[in-house]
């Protein structure tokens, strides 16, 4: 006999296994912050040239890098001690280096505001690690100074050599200095024009900007946003600037449904990477794909002939690539095929000639 309690029980247990799979389904929707930015709130980028000090002997070899030697002749010349060019160009300082020191300066970005740069060299110093950043000056593309950089560089790396033998870990060449240059003139930034602030979609997509447009229009009320193309949105701001503000704020946190890209397969020769969507599709086809070698053996050749050169071919079979709807078995069939990254890149681009391959290909 079941109880009205166990009635009860077992209906909530048949609720909550209708329900689960409802809960365990990923939420898709992005903030309009995520997935646009409003127009004319960038940043910029800033690029100076700048002597660091303070290296262990790692420093630019001077008379191969006269431009570094000019660098310090000028500097000197500034605080009151003058070079004779002859002077000038016997400096040997191993302990200096001519950089390249560059920084992204942010939108609403204000005089005596922090930002971080990065130190490059442009000479042949073998290592950045230990030296100090000498005051440089950041310029814009207008030419015109926008920040200061100074401080001690941090390189993630280090290195040795001794007796012919080296080790290096990581790069030495570039390092970073958090917060080592200091805003001196600030970029107007506008947020909107008169009573209109355009959104710009980072991926230009109709669908998702008509989303965009309903999400905000059921928040802020109906007219507040219409879609000019398939890129901008124009929306409708409050002239008060702090009332714009949280307005803004508001529409920046609203969750869209972004409609889903299109197919496509990304490769990188350079490295042999392959990475592609969850839309990307096959049709069945089939592949022959033989591997190409060239070996050549100079370890002890007889006297007057020369290396022992072979070339080899190893013939690939014709086999078949079944079908694919989903990406799981796109990858499955491509894997069956037993090639490496690089003989991947080839049989790609011939499955996209062929018209097997149901996705856009993109060589970066």
């Amino acid at each position: 006999m079941i109880t009205n309690s166990g009635k009860w029980y077992r209906q909530a247990a048949i609720v909550t296994a209708c329900l689960l799979p409802l809960w365990s389904q990923p939420v898709l929707a992005e903030r309009i912050k995520d997935l646009a930015s409003i127009q004319g709130i960038r940043n910029n980028q800033l690029i100076g040239y700048g002597i660091v000090a303070g290296l262990d002997n790692t420093g630019d070899q001077t008379t191969q890098t006269p431009f570094t030697t000019q660098a310090i002749g000028n500097m000197l010349s500034q605080m009151g001690i003058n070079l004779t060019s002859d002077q000038a160009t016997k400096l040997q300082l191993k302990n200096v280096a001519a950089v390249m020191v560059t920084a992204v300066l942010p939108a609403f970005a204000k005089p005596g505001q922090p930002i971080d740069v990065t130190v490059s060299s442009m000479g042949n110093a073998k290592s950045l690690r230990g030296g100090t950043l000498l005051m440089t000056q950041l310029k814009g593309a207008d030419g015109q100074v926008y920040a200061v950089a100074q401080g001690n560089i941090l390189v993630g790396g280090v290195g040795a050599s001794s007796g012919g033998s080296k080790v290096t870990v990581n790069h030495l060449s570039a390092g970073r200095i958090a917060g080592g240059a200091t805003v001196e003139r600030a970029v107007p930034t506008g947020v909107g024009q008169g009573g209109f602030v355009y959104y710009e979609l980072a991926n230009s997509d109709f669908g998702t900007a008509q989303n965009m447009v309903d999400v905000i229009n059921r928040a802020m009320g109906p007219g507040t946003a219409q879609a000019m193309d398939g890129r901008r949105i124009s929306v409708r701001a409050p002239e008060d600037v702090d009332t714009r503000v949280a307005f803004l704020g508001r529409i920046d946190n609203l969750d869209v449904k972004p409609v889903a890209g299109l197919a496509k397969v990304v490769v990188n020769p350079r490295t042999g990477s392959v990475v592609m969507n969850q839309k990307v599709t096959l049709e069945a086809c089939a592949v022959a794909h033989g591997s190409l070698s060239v070996v050549v053996d100079a370890a002890q050749p007889l006297a007057g002939q020369g290396a022992d050169i072979q070339v080899k071919q190893d013939n690939g079979s014709l086999m078949n690539v079944k079908a694919g709807a989903n990406l799981a078995e796109v990858v499955k069939a491509l894997n069956a095929l037993g090639a490496n990254p690089l003989d991947l890149l080839a049989i790609l681009q011939a499955m996209k000639a062929a018209g097997a391959l149901r996705a856009e290909l993109e060589i970066i």
